[in-house]
């Protein structure tokens, strides 16, 4: 009982030290409640916006109705251009797609000549620029077909796509929720990794080693009261924030997503604690942390899918636990999955957790001997 209150007052004394910290409470707030929202408007993989320019030398019906074809929100507003001005508002940026549609585009389509619309994509902007080709492309075919009164559905089967937890294809919802896990693994890191070197720097770990605590009991104080900040701002920001003010659909339990973050922090946490082992001040800690996590989150399968990696990455990868976070976060609030589903992936972080708790507090007594 005695160890366990004299955690309890250690993890006060955290609390107090985190909630003073005016600059760490505001990159919390920041993090889970205003960068979600910039993610979602800002971060998108299909087509939004794009700028359009046509240079219009037929001018007929069917010119006219492939401008007009060209809406928002995919498109703006199809801007005319002037031949010689075309390639100079190119370069400015001005445009992403220009279309030079010939003369007589109409009339040699009647006659069967097979005339070309040329599209010039700038490719800089990588991802609006390969699906909003292809948009155009299945735009003008449909319309070119409606035009001639031409029934492109003489197959004798047809093709229906049915999407599941995302019907409208909106990109968004996943990056805005996989900002959340990641945001998770880089504040626990940072935070429990500042709070130990907090410590050392301001002279407060010897008064921490005169008193009859052992490493364990400073160690846990600190991932126990981070952990517990992180969870309740991941779990209010993903209701209030994600779900409420976006709408982003929660398919799952929250409850569920809550208890499986806190398996993920207690691994994340010890984390932080190992980092700041390795790291006397806090621009080393920045400096060592930095790499540490960019390789965490671009092999967790937020970015991109872990079967599309090379066959020896997706072997090591077994050992980085936002691997497993970011299918049960997936599993939950998209697909809706209970404990069955994603029982083994727990344990696994769970594992993982008490792998990396041991590794930190050997170094951790290591690093209080050499201060002591």
């Amino acid at each position: 009982m005695q160890f366990f209150q004299t955690l309890w007052q250690l993890c006060l004394k955290e609390f107090r030290s985190l909630l003073g910290d005016r600059v760490m409470v505001l990159l919390i707030v920041v993090m889970f409640g205003f960068v979600p929202f910039v993610i979602h408007e800002g971060v998108k993989a299909e087509v939004d916006n794009a700028t359009v320019g046509v240079i219009d030398d037929d001018r007929s019906a069917l010119s006219y109705r492939l401008r007009a074809a060209l809406l928002p929100p995919y498109f703006k507003s199809v801007e005319e251009v002037e031949r010689h001005d075309a390639n100079a508002q190119m370069e400015r940026g001005e445009f992403i797609f220009l279309l030079d549609i010939p003369p007589h585009f109409e009339k040699d389509l009647i006659a069967g000549k097979n005339p070309k619309i040329q599209a010039s994509v700038d490719a800089t902007s990588m991802t609006i620029a390969a699906g909003g080709a292809s948009y155009i492309e299945q735009i003008f075919r449909q319309e070119i077909a409606d035009f001639f009164h031409i029934n492109q559905n003489n197959m004798p089967y047809e093709v229906v796509m049915r999407k599941w937890y995302n019907p409208n294809g909106d990109s968004s919802w996943y990056s805005t929720v996989m900002q959340i896990v990641n945001n998770l693994v880089m504040l626990s890191v940072i935070l429990v990794g500042a709070a130990v070197i907090r410590e050392r720097e301001h002279g407060t770990l010897e008064h921490l080693l005169v008193m009859p605590i052992d490493a364990r009991q400073i160690a846990l104080a600190k991932i126990i009261a981070n952990g517990v900040v992180l969870l309740i701002a991941a779990v209010l920001s993903m209701y209030f924030v994600v779900h409420l003010s976006i709408g982003i659909p929660i398919n799952g339990s929250l409850a569920l997503f809550a208890a499986a973050a806190t398996v993920y922090l207690f691994a994340t946490t010890a984390l932080g604690i190992l980092a700041a082992t390795f790291a006397p001040t806090m621009p080393q800690l920045g400096l060592l942390v930095i790499p540490f996590l960019i390789v965490i989150q671009l092999t967790s399968g937020a970015m991109t899918p872990v079967e599309s990696m090379p066959d020896i990455v997706q072997k090591i990868i077994v050992i980085n636990p936002a691997k497993h976070f970011v299918a049960i976060t997936q599993d939950i609030i998209f697909r809706g999955s209970g404990f069955a589903v994603i029982g083994h992936k727990v344990l696994i972080i769970a594992v993982m957790g008490l792998f990396f708790l041991n590794v930190a507090l050997f170094r951790f007594r290591k690093m209080l001997e050499q201060q002591g």
